[in-house]
């Protein structure tokens, strides 16, 4: 073990959710910015990380240039365990909480997030919901490891999926995430394109699996099994190259804080069908990227994926839009930077980033 370390990053949860993408994004340039520490569970393309115990022990004595370390927290447990190393062992530590949601949260977290030293919010309506946001952050993606295919047909061809597109969706199987909506979509949508192919990318928790049997069920029913595939979880390191081989995301949840699966598409040359929540109209910008669908339910989300594939000449100026889009404004860059002015407030004593 080394002393001095500047930043302390938490990743306790045991699954890779859409926050340890959006944290591995992050950690992933901040290695390089930082002597710093991944705590918890392990991140695509991070370093090693180290326990929680090991963390509080580095943070005792903070870099010499620097008055303490930084811990930054994205969860509940997170919280709790930084201000535990703050509160309780009284380490010279201040802490910096990243909160995308866009609903209130209940009374625990909220007392939580009032113990923070400085609150992140990933959207201005998020930071509504928080009671010390200090900074606006939007979420950013890797765009080096989410890429366009050099040939979408070959790369299509490698996935070993029947047919010779992709239509795919990513997220767990849920109704909060719409793979119902998905689900009654592509049934209407798949009979008039006989060479697409829709991918739900993702697996249902135990609490779940009745509904994604349903979902199943209802497949079978419409005589589409042979039209759907269901990956089950799919390991972080593979899934860049299965998002670059579809030809359209669709992201159809009925609640969303943000949503980092229409970028990762977006930044792989992959234009998006989404519904009207998280940051998704933003994403989409006028029509640019995708198609945006006020309506949360299938017909429209149907509508909308039968007008991208009807005209393949609109859908290929919409891969170059997505590209140009997350790298223009949703690169991780970007977010980095801004979560870099928020560390630089904190150890010059100032109440917000400048």
């Amino acid at each position: 073990m080394v002393d001095g370390v500047e930043l302390i990053v938490t990743n306790l949860h045991r699954n890779f959710t859409g926050v340890s993408s959006t944290a591995a994004a992050v950690v992933r340039k901040q290695a390089e910015q930082y002597r710093m520490r991944l705590v918890g569970r392990a991140l695509p393309g991070c370093p090693e990380p180290v326990s929680v115990t090991q963390a509080i022990g580095l943070s005792r004595l903070p870099s010499k240039d620097r008055p303490f370390s930084i811990w930054h927290v994205r969860r509940n447990n997170e919280m709790r365990a930084a201000l535990f190393a703050r509160d309780v062992l009284q380490c010279p530590i201040k802490i910096v909480f990243t909160s995308a949601a866009q609903r209130r949260h209940s009374a625990f977290p909220r007392w939580l997030i009032s113990r923070m030293d400085m609150v992140i919010a990933t959207t201005r309506a998020a930071a509504g919901y928080v009671p010390n946001a200090r900074a606006i952050i939007h979420h950013g993606v890797d765009t080096e490891q989410f890429h366009p295919a050099e040939d979408r047909s070959q790369s299509w061809l490698q996935t070993g999926m029947p047919g010779k597109l992709g239509i795919g969706t990513i997220g767990r199987i849920r109704p909060e995430k719409g793979t119902d909506l998905f689900v009654e979509a592509m049934i209407a949508v798949l009979p008039r394109y006989p060479e697409a192919t829709a991918v739900i990318i993702g697996r249902a928790k135990r609490e779940h699996r009745s509904f994604e049997a349903a979902l199943r069920t209802r497949i079978e029913a419409a005589g589409l099994a042979d039209r759907f595939v269901f990956t089950g979880e799919v390991a972080p390191d593979r899934l860049p190259e299965l998002v670059r081989s579809l030809s359209l995301l669709v992201a159809a949840p009925r609640y969303e804080g943000f949503g980092m699966t229409p970028l990762e598409a977006m930044a792989s040359g992959v234009p998006i069908v989404a519904t009207d929540t998280g940051y998704f109209s933003t994403f989409i910008g006028n029509d640019e990227a995708g198609l945006l669908v006020r309506e949360t339910s299938a017909a429209p989300v149907a509508q909308a994926v039968d007008a991208l594939l009807k005209e393949p000449l609109r859908r290929g100026t919409m891969n170059a839009n997505a590209r140009e889009r997350a790298l223009a404004l949703f690169s991780v860059d970007n977010e980095v930077a801004g979560i870099s002015r928020v560390y630089d407030a904190l150890w010059r004593g100032a109440d917000s980033p400048a």
